[in-house]
């Protein structure tokens, strides 16, 4: 930093459990290579810097080419050591510094496995966002490989506090940012931006934010052997009376960009983080600070999400919540969950008590607090929200469903406009198709 600051059918699970079930919660790497090449921001030197596919399980890792025999960095919160205006990993001649954006665009697309070769101790700055970077992995491609991400999963609210930088993080079904800067210029003064980050929030709402300075501050930290690399090319730089040589790309671009920090220093945690982070004036040692206590605080999970994380979403319990765990989930598309139906099931005692079948209206309401999942993973509260299911087409039953039974219940999003949402769901006994039914559902305030 400068500143301070088509749509198919569901596929029932098979014994090898290949197809779009299995792609869903496989880990992501690049299919191919891609290049980037420019100077960086504080050190002011040329780099090429070429992401490649990384081995499944090893997660993020630099590689400095221009130090033949020097070990590979991982980009893991451990390693990170305190640096001005930046994130730095390691020390010394083989240390990384401004790896933020690159990150950035890396956690953006939720990349699990990478390797990032470097010539050079700096990423190039380029414009001063992580779209470049982001381009130049959607251009190598994403592609699945073996073993499930890594999850970060927070239990209980934490509080960090750094100097001016405050942060809460709360439990949450997916990671959602609310941060907040105040800055004394005209331009600035106090913006706040919540954001609910996946893939394509991410590409639409903060990949290109750039980084800013000011004019005043440019003297000093070039003294300092900082920003040689920056100009108004590759930064927003703001005299006393506005943007110098360039246009806002939003006219809240700065709490943009602080927001893209985040998600970027967030990656050194070596999982996908699911939290509800509020951040009051975030700075890069600051976040990392925050890293810190996830990694002591939150639980390591090779799982999606369980009842624990369901309880935190929906507001249904005992006995109505019908969902005991989310096997899968695709943004926006598509989500499979469970329920595994037992005889002590309430619904037991008397409906057909001599002959037990499990209601079909509760096989359809499981279905649809699925779908209520699926939904509310796009809302960054979801405490202050719930999903009210509005019509029911084209439902079957195709066979009963008995104790014992274990449900798989799989919903795709056949349309969606706005709060809007049809959605199809089918549910499955030992890949057999027992119930289908198309619904429509809004998400509304609690």
């Amino acid at each position: 930093m400068i500143a301070r600051a088509s749509t198919s059918a569901p596929l029932a699970p098979t014994a090898a459990n290949d197809g779009p079930s299995a792609i869903a919660m496989s880990r992501r790497t690049v299919a191919g290579e891609a290049t980037v090449e420019g100077i960086g921001l504080h050190l002011g030197r040329p780099c090429h810097l070429v992401f490649k596919p990384g081995k499944s399980g090893s997660g993020i890792v630099f590689q400095r080419v221009d130090l033949p025999g020097s070990a590979p960095i991982p980009a893991r919160v451990d390693i990170a050591v305190e640096a001005e205006r930046r994130t730095q990993l390691g020390s010394g001649d083989a240390a990384l510094h401004t790896v933020e954006h690159v990150l950035a665009a890396v956690g953006g697309l939720e990349i699990d496995d990478l390797v990032i070769e470097m010539d050079s101790p700096e990423p190039p700055i380029m414009d001063g966002s992580a779209a470049p970077f982001l381009a130049a992995l959607q251009r190598a491609g994403l592609a699945m490989h073996a073993g499930r991400p890594d999850w970060l999963v927070l239990r209980k609210s934490i509080r960090v506090v750094d100097g001016d930088s405050v942060y809460e993080a709360h439990p949450c079904f997916g990671l959602g940012l609310e941060v907040t800067i105040d800055f004394p210029h005209p331009l600035i003064g106090e913006q706040s931006g919540r954001y609910m980050v996946s893939p394509a929030s991410f590409a639409q709402e903060l990949s290109a934010a750039r980084t800013f300075g000011f004019v005043h501050e440019v003297e000093g930290l070039r003294a300092k052997g900082l920003i040689q690399g920056a100009s108004t090319a590759n930064a927003i730089v703001l005299d006393t009376d506005g943007v110098v040589d360039t246009t806002l790309r939003w006219s809240d671009e700065f709490v943009r960009h602080k927001a893209l920090d985040c998600v970027g220093d967030l990656v050194l945690a070596g999982a996908r983080v699911r939290a509800r982070i509020v951040a009051h004036k975030p700075s890069h040692r600051g976040t990392v600070a925050l890293v810190r206590a996830l990694v002591q605080h939150a639980i390591r999970e090779p799982a999606m999400y369980t009842v624990e994380d369901i309880l935190q979403v929906l507001p249904h319990r005992y006995p109505f919540l019908l969902v005991d765990r989310i096997l899968e989930l695709e943004e926006g598309k598509r989500i499979v969950g469970l329920k595994n139906v037992t005889i002590n099931e309430p619904f037991f005692q008397g409906h057909f008590p001599g002959h037990p079948i499990m209601p079909g209206v509760l096989i359809i309401e499981a279905m649809a607090q699925v779908g209520g999942m699926l939904l509310m993973r796009t809302i960054n509260d979801p405490a202050s929200k719930v999903v009210y299911f509005l019509s029911l087409d084209n439902v079957k039953f195709r066979r009963p469903v008995k104790p014992g039974d274990q449900l798989r219940l799989e919903l795709e999003v056949l349309q969606k406009r706005g709060t809007l949402c049809k959605m199809k769901g089918t549910a499955y006994v030992d890949g057999q198709v027992v119930t289908e039914a198309e619904m429509a559902a809004m998400v509304r305030d609690r």
